[in-house]
């Protein structure tokens, strides 16, 4: 069974990322978009990047515009409005899908290690999965659950 480390994903400025990069941390993985019910997530997100960053966390950000067409913006745009709405810094990726035959690899594998309320397919914008130091994917919460509603976990694993 790989590990998350063994994916890469391109960044917003087009570059590949290994992520490899962020072995070690434990890190929340989370499909965007800018233009959702739920993109006011994207405050709870930066502060639990804030707190929790120092101590080998990070949040990882997967634009996608499967739902709802609510991630319509380049990446330029994405960046711009995530930069200047809710000053992220945890970093972005590019647009990706995460259901369906062109699914990224990376979500393939974290859907198949934790299914959802509906089975392994992703219902929402700003699903989000736990991942321990040791790239192991070790829980899944819905679009509902507000990131400062896991801190509790996320400490468990700091």
């Amino acid at each position: 069974m790989p590990s998350i480390y063994e994916f890469t994903a391109q960044s917003l400025s087009g570059e590949e990322v290994p992520l490899k990069l962020f072995e070690g941390q434990v890190l929340l993985i989370v499909n965007t978009a800018s233009a959702c019910g739920f993109t006011p997530q994207y405050h709870g997100l930066e502060a639990l990047q804030r707190e929790y960053g120092p101590r080998g966390f990070s949040v990882l950000g997967f634009p996608c515009n499967q739902f709802g067409r609510q991630e319509p913006g380049s990446a330029k745009e994405i960046a711009a409005f995530c930069s200047r709405e809710y000053d992220v810094t945890f970093p972005l990726f590019a647009k990706i899908d995460v259901n369906g035959n062109n699914a990224h690899p990376l979500y393939a594998h974290l859907k198949r290690e934790k299914t959802g309320l509906l089975g392994s397919s992703i219902k929402w914008n700003f699903t989000k999965f736990l991942v321990d130091r040791a790239g192991k994917v070790v829980a899944r919460f819905a679009p509902t659950d507000r990131p400062e509603g896991l801190k509790r976990k996320i400490e468990a694993l700091l």
